[in-house]
């Protein structure tokens, strides 16, 4: 999940523009939630795990 679109109930303000200090602890808190896959799409993501498995067929019929 991203702040860009999230909406803070504190000062009614994007999360991502950080304007209160709730912005900025919410923020910093999704920024450290990021993993090595935060910066894929899901479509990507779907993409690359059916190649993988597409690439374990065709090494399992050889």
């Amino acid at each position: 999940m991203t702040c860009d679109h999230l909406v803070c109930a504190n000062c009614n303000g994007r999360v991502s523009d950080g304007r209160c200090p709730v912005c900025r602890a919410n923020r910093a808190r999704l920024q450290e939630q990021q993993g090595p896959f935060a910066a894929l799409n899901p479509a990507l993501l779907l993409g690359l795990i059916a190649a993988a498995l597409l690439t374990l067929v065709v090494l399992a019929v050889r």
